[in-house]
């Protein structure tokens, strides 16, 4: 199977031939992917080289002047490098862009904490505006860098990851889809984890919802699930643990309920080894699930017939 990166250069190249205003700016990373592209339309893609902080800057003036920049590179160099001017160029300017990040919080162990961002969808939180797609398959990530370029002017990131689910479901690019209906609590998995959090919570009499548009964080979903399934939820993000636990409390907030948030630890993991290895260093393979999950949701979530 191709990965949600292997998607991003062809769909977002015809995207180019489609809309006159699409343009792609991009650092180095990925610029073998649009060659082609850049022969067709010269204009519209940019290569800024190693420069970070003029990536970020460059597609802001370029969304000032009427275009709809798709902006790429690592997500380590995409959020956190050049942070201020995701803050100022497109934040404070209320200038819209499309920021499509590759590597994920720790798809390239070999390359070390510098390419490894597991704060990026925390650090955008303390933003306002921003739409948030996190896929789980590759055709999800299609769908949704489609919705993302289509949205107007708005600030969108879309997290690409080497991490995948086996099956696309039907996405929108706004809510949460009911997966499993249960009774004893509720499960929450972002994106590339719901194989993990299926195979977790197999037998257990617990709802599962999907989430692959994080932001805005559908509580509405969140607070139907928990009339039905009770309230005590657990969150399992693919990036930074508790990311969204403040979101989940706010929808609950009139009811009494508990929330565990888990996901990538703050701790630094300094061997390299390989993606699989820090995914169960950090408790997010199925059988670390099924210990925290169950633990947390104790014996009303027990195995089901």
């Amino acid at each position: 199977m191709d990965t949600m990166r292997d998607r991003f250069a062809p769909v977002v190249s015809r995207l180019l031939d489609e809309d006159p205003r699409v343009a792609v700016v991009l650092a180095e990373i990925g610029v073998d992917g649009f060659s082609e592209a850049a022969r067709r339309h010269p204009d519209r893609v940019v290569n800024v080289g190693i420069r970070e902080q003029l990536l970020v800057g460059a597609a802001a003036g370029l969304a000032l002047t009427g275009l709809r920049p798709v902006v790429h590179t690592f997500a380590s160099f995409l959020v956190e490098r050049p942070f201020e001017q995701v803050k100022l160029d497109l934040g404070h300017q209320d200038a819209g862009a499309v920021l499509v990040s590759a590597a994920a919080s720790f798809d390239w162990p070999a390359g070390g904490y510098t390419h490894m961002a597991p704060g990026d969808v925390a650090l955008l939180d303390t933003l306002d505006g921003w739409t948030v797609h996190v896929p789980g398959h590759p055709d999800e990530a299609e769908t949704l860098l489609r919705h993302a370029v289509a949205a107007g002017d708005d600030k969108v990131y879309v997290r690409l990851s080497l991490q995948s689910n086996s099956l696309a479901l039907p996405v929108d690019g706004e809510r949460f889809r009911t997966v499993r209906e249960g009774r004893s609590g509720v499960v929450v998995a972002v994106g590339p984890t719901l194989d993990a959090v299926l195979a977790a919570t197999e037998g257990l009499d617990v709802t599962v919802l999907y989430a692959t548009t994080v932001r805005p964080f559908d509580g509405a979903a969140l607070r139907r699930a928990t009339e039905t399934a009770g309230t005590d939820v657990v969150l399992v993000e693919p990036y930074l643990a508790g990311t969204s636990t403040a979101a989940a409390n706010d929808a609950l907030s009139d009811v009494p309920h508990r929330v565990l948030g888990l996901g990538v630890g703050r701790r630094e993991l300094r061997r390299y080894g390989q993606l699989e290895e820090h995914v169960a260093a950090h408790g997010l393979d199925a059988r670390s699930l099924r210990e925290r999950v169950g633990s947390f949701l104790g014996a009303g979530a027990a195995a089901v017939a």
